[in-house]
């Protein structure tokens, strides 16, 4: 009687555990690059079904269909897919699509990109839950905090070398169009955390003028192209905007590609990497900071 009640119990126990995982949504669509990048580290890429433009990485999230830009979704396109539930930022919307979706039963999830820890921790425990992974989510907060304070230390050991250089961060298209990183942003996240000292004084992504670009002086320049890369993206930054050449950083090459889709959907997995990278551009005589990135 009693090894009855026992399995009986074992039974009991998988029904509900089972019950449990069937009202998790299954089919998601994310709109925002650092989500989408979240989702597949917590092991979940299988219950994607589409994601948005900004998301590239890893490379098999191209391979999905795409919904477009996250501040620019349709329903149709959306609806179309049959998802559970769509997750993105607050830049997703816009809110009247929102709207459409939640009445035709998805769920919709907005979470914040705001550049902060606390903020982080309160994302991956949400997603954690929606997943029914919570354990998964405390691991790669954990994770992730270390790797901040190992870059930390370096850039701290750097800095008893060298001072803090001017940085600019400039978003733009093919060279153009650009948009200076001012306070509030991730991008001056980065830069601080990286051990640079921006001196922009606005809020947000906003358009700088010639003179302002003189009188910052930036000893780097840090470009995140959202149509070419690498040396293209330096040559066409310095053929658009000559007044660059005249700056310290103009003058001594030090300009810097950066990928814009880490700039999209706040803190995302791939940016401790990124603070290494920008770091050992900074501090390029501070060979610690060359390390390998943990993981």
């Amino acid at each position: 009687m009693r090894l009855v009640q026992v399995l009986l119990l074992g039974v009991g126990l998988l029904c509900g555990q089972a019950a449990a995982a069937a009202e998790l949504p299954q089919r998601w669509v994310s709109a925002g690059g650092a989500l989408s990048e979240w989702i597949v580290a917590f092991g979940a890429e299988d219950r994607l079904v589409a994601v948005d433009s900004t998301s590239q990485h890893p490379q098999s999230l191209r391979q999905l269909p795409v919904i477009g830009y996250q501040r620019a979704l349709s329903a149709e396109g959306i609806l179309a897919l049959h998802p559970d539930i769509l997750i993105g930022s607050e830049e997703m919307g816009p809110p009247p699509v929102l709207e459409q979706l939640r009445a035709a039963g998805v769920q919709v999830e907005t979470l914040s990109a705001r550049a902060e820890l606390q903020v982080l921790e309160a994302n991956l425990l949400r997603l954690g839950e929606l997943l029914g992974e919570p354990q998964r989510a405390r691991t790669l907060l954990n994770d992730y905090r270390q790797g901040l304070q190992r870059q930390a230390e370096r850039v701290a050991a750097a800095q008893r070398e060298q001072a803090p250089p001017r940085v600019l961060m400039l978003l733009g298209q093919g060279g153009g169009n650009l948009l200076a990183a001012g306070r509030d942003s991730l991008a001056v996240w980065l830069i601080e955390r990286a051990g640079g000292r921006s001196g922009v004084e606005h809020r947000g992504y906003k358009a700088i003028s010639s003179e302002a670009i003189l009188a910052l002086d930036p000893q780097v320049l840090i470009v995140a192209d959202r149509a070419l890369h690498g040396e293209a993206a330096h040559r066409a930054l310095l053929r658009h905007n000559p007044v660059l050449a005249q700056t310290s950083a103009g003058r001594s090459g030090r300009l810097v590609s950066l990928d814009p889709t880490l700039l999209v959907g706040g803190l995302g997995p791939r940016l401790p990497e990124g603070l290494a990278e920008l770091a050992t551009a900074f501090y390029p005589s501070a060979h610690a900071l060359t390390a390998e990135v943990d993981r």
